[in-house]
């Protein structure tokens, strides 16, 4: 129970918030962060109705948009499902960025510089090594996070731009390849390091793999002891300690396997999209993840739908800034999303009553 200052208004956390909302809620934030985005839109002279239309039909009107809105998919899909272990026991990593990164530099040593060079081994190695230096990477802050209750918002933010500015070091100095014209580039992986797409599009394997996390993690949640352990602590770590559960434990834990599944993000860009290793290798997948993750109520399944609303989006932004609109709005829209769901999130579980009146002296 939380007293607004200056006022006479109590927050309360409901005992039990209506089944609906789950349903309701994100779907009247989608509605509200469009129209928002339409307001700016007007306001810049822009016509909004042909702007939206534009975005639906270049992300879905086309096979062409279809399929990139599903390359797009795929990394968000990852990284969402890797933020949303870490937030379900109420661990805010932010640092999916980062980790991203990490997975996809190790991935790229794996397949570059693995002194055993390229065989049938290389692509189990270089998922095994992503996920291993994604993991590490969120390690860096679970373990000051478990013994000493260090704040990891922070840490894992500012993480990101230590990994970001590592993997620019490497492209644009001892990494670069000497036959790439002076771009900041990697030579190219050898075959048995790419990742095979279907047809001819770009829809690589990491497909399968996003799938495949996605139902292990479903089992692991639903189904196992060590589910039911994260779940307890996420709710409250005082009953968890009652119960016998290691917090300490379960943060290592947890923040490695959000970190090495955000890992297993960044290896299957460079594998599967750009064969090489570059700068740019997310853009901004680890923070667009936080706001999936958060529509998707943490649902490893509601996972996929949202990533790939979001994947439209932006593969609809790219379209539309042929018509002169910033791909910034693309970002204004998830910002937009991310804003009303947290305000959906808190009329759902909350809600605002009047303070008792104090008994009057006589």
């Amino acid at each position: 129970m939380i007293k607004l200052p200056g006022t006479n208004l109590l927050i309360e956390k409901k005992l039990s918030p209506a089944p609906t909302a789950f349903f309701i809620v994100p779907a009247i934030s989608i509605l509200l962060a469009l129209l928002v985005g339409a307001f700016f839109l007007a306001l810049s002279g822009h016509n909004y109705f042909e702007i939206y239309t534009a975005m639906f039909s270049g992300a879905f009107g086309s096979s062409y948009g279809f399929t990139e809105t599903i390359v797009k998919t795929i990394p968000l899909t990852i990284t969402s499902l890797g933020i949303a272990l870490a937030f379900r026991m109420q661990l805010w990593n932010i640092g999916g960025e980062g980790q991203i990164y990490m997975g996809a530099f190790a991935a790229t040593w794996a397949a570059l510089f693995f002194p055993i060079g390229d065989g049938w081994w290389t692509m189990p190695f270089m998922i095994m090594l992503g996920m291993l230096a994604g993991g590490m990477w969120a390690l860096i802050i679970a373990i000051p996070r478990a013994i000493w209750g260090v704040n990891e918002i922070i840490t894992t933010l500012m993480l990101n731009y230590v990994a970001i500015l590592w993997v620019n070091y490497l492209v644009y100095g001892p990494w670069k390849d000497p036959q790439g014209y002076n771009f900041p580039l990697t030579a190219i992986f050898p075959p048995g390091a790419i990742l095979p797409t279907i047809g001819d599009s770009r829809i690589h394997a990491g497909l399968f793999l996003g799938l495949l996390i996605t139902v292990l993690m479903y089992i692991v949640i639903q189904h196992t002891r060590w589910g039911y352990e994260i779940k307890v602590s996420g709710e409250s770590s005082s009953a968890a300690r009652y119960a016998g559960i290691s917090n300490k434990k379960n943060i290592i834990l947890v923040m490695f396997f959000s970190g090495a599944i955000c890992g297993l993000a960044g290896m299957s860009e460079v594998a599967g999209i750009a064969h090489r290793l570059q700068p740019g290798v997310s853009i901004g997948y680890g923070y667009t993840a936080i706001i999936i993750a958060w529509l998707a109520r943490l649902n490893p399944f509601a996972i996929i739908l949202v990533s790939f609303l979001f994947g439209g989006m932006q593969v609809g932004g790219y379209i539309v800034q042929t018509s002169g609109i910033p791909a910034s709005m693309v970002t204004m829209l998830q910002g937009m999303l991310l804003f009303f769901v947290l305000g959906g999130e808190l009329l759902t579980y909350y809600k605002i009553n009047k303070a008792p009146a104090s008994p009057t002296r006589q």
